[in-house]
């Protein structure tokens, strides 16, 4: 059998075909990422949509072939890293009578009447990673993935957008505050990447009791007023739901992406769907869906339980047409990790959450060089 080799597996890429129209893998995607470790390839094929309809069904053959033909490989998963096009914008709808006032038009898509804001200086893009609820690891998921991204290579900044719940300081292990020069912020460096946060000027017992403006406010000056230095990609905690603070990030930067978190109960999923459609709405793109919690694993016998249910963010994923971006388990060392104020994929990155933050950074880190080669024109 053959090597662990990028020429093996996009040798086993070829010989699975579509039984419908003979097209090999390669013909319907192209290999856009591929790792591995401890004997487990990870495979990203980057496709459009309609292709992915057709790349779909032979995800589970590729998995199968790629253990067996290739020596050393113990397992494989699969992902599309494709993602939908943002909507197109909805053009202002014409006065009504002789110049009265305009209707209003509740199918219509508001982001088309949105320009994007500016990016923050020297800031290549930002993503945001949000949720339709609360209690889904949102924030655990920015802090591993935004350090993931660091370990992949990328300049990073993470900016604690959840002005009501600000968790940044504690999960990064931050505890002094911010300097200020030339009337600008600088924010604090841990782990490999910078970070800012609204809890890291307040006490951490102070209950953030602002309103709506006031919570705008915020946002806006710590996207603005906050010297965050040359970066690849500026990661955005936001706070749960679809309100006030994702409406004004969207207005005042660019946003490139959204990563959105779930659980795999259909309460949370009904929730994620939601998120996905108001990015959508924001003409932002989705970079895809990630299941957290998506099973807890005995550490004494390593039995496998799927506490909240399982699958249920892949089938989502499929039915909104947007990337499936990977399984988060349940463990407590993640909680303990974020506790001790040392992500998980810092602290125990050989451990099944560790692997699979790194996975989920590596298959973001590629779509983000991607936007950023096609930005500055290579």
């Amino acid at each position: 059998m053959a090597q662990i080799t990028q020429a093996a597996i996009e040798r086993v890429l070829r010989e699975v075909r579509d039984p419908r129209t003979g097209a090999c893998a390669l013909d319907l995607g192209t290999l856009d990422a591929a790792t591995v470790r401890d004997g487990m390839v990870h495979v990203a094929i980057a496709t459009d949509r309609d292709r992915a309809e057709h790349i779909r069904p032979l995800v589970s053959e590729i998995e199968a072939r790629l253990t067996h033909a290739i020596k050393g490989v113990k397992g494989a998963s699969v992902i599309l890293t494709s993602h939908r096009a943002p909507a197109a914008p909805v053009p202002p709808a014409a006065p009504q009578g002789g110049g009265g006032h305009r209707p209003l038009n509740l199918g219509a898509k508001p982001g088309g009447a949105q320009p994007a804001g500016p990016l923050p200086p020297n800031v290549g893009l930002v993503i945001a990673v949000a949720s339709g609820k609360g209690g889904v690891g949102k924030s655990t998921t920015a802090v591993n993935l935004a350090v993931g991204l660091g370990l992949e290579g990328l300049r990073v900044g993470l900016l604690d957008a959840d002005v009501h719940g600000p968790s940044l300081p504690r999960m990064m292990g931050m505890n002094s505050q911010p300097e200020v020069r030339d009337g600008r912020l600088q924010p604090l460096h841990g782990h490999g990447i910078t970070a800012m946060s609204i809890g890291m000027l307040v006490e951490e017992t102070k209950a953030m009791i602002w309103r709506g403006p006031m919570v705008m406010g915020a946002i806006g000056q710590l996207l603005s007023d906050v010297d965050w230095g040359e970066l690849d990609v500026l990661v955005v905690d936001m706070p749960p739901g679809t309100g006030d603070a994702q409406l004004t990030l969207a207005q005042k930067t660019a946003l490139a992406g959204a990563v959105i978190v779930s659980t795999p109960q259909d309460i949370a999923l009904l929730d994620a769907r939601r998120g996905v459609a108001m990015f959508e709405k924001m003409r932002v793109p989705v970079l895809g869906i990630v299941e957290n919690m998506s099973y807890f694993c005995c550490p004494n016998c390593n039995h496998r339980t799927e506490l909240f249910g399982h699958g249920g963010a892949r089938a989502e994923a499929e039915k909104t047409g947007v990337p499936f971006l990977g399984e988060i388990p349940l463990l407590a060392d993640i909680r303990a990790s974020g506790d001790n104020g040392a992500p998980i994929v810092i602290s125990a990155p050989d451990s099944a959450a560790g692997k699979a933050y790194r996975a989920l950074a590596h298959t973001v880190g590629g779509a983000l060089r991607r936007l950023l080669e096609k930005k500055r024109g290579k």
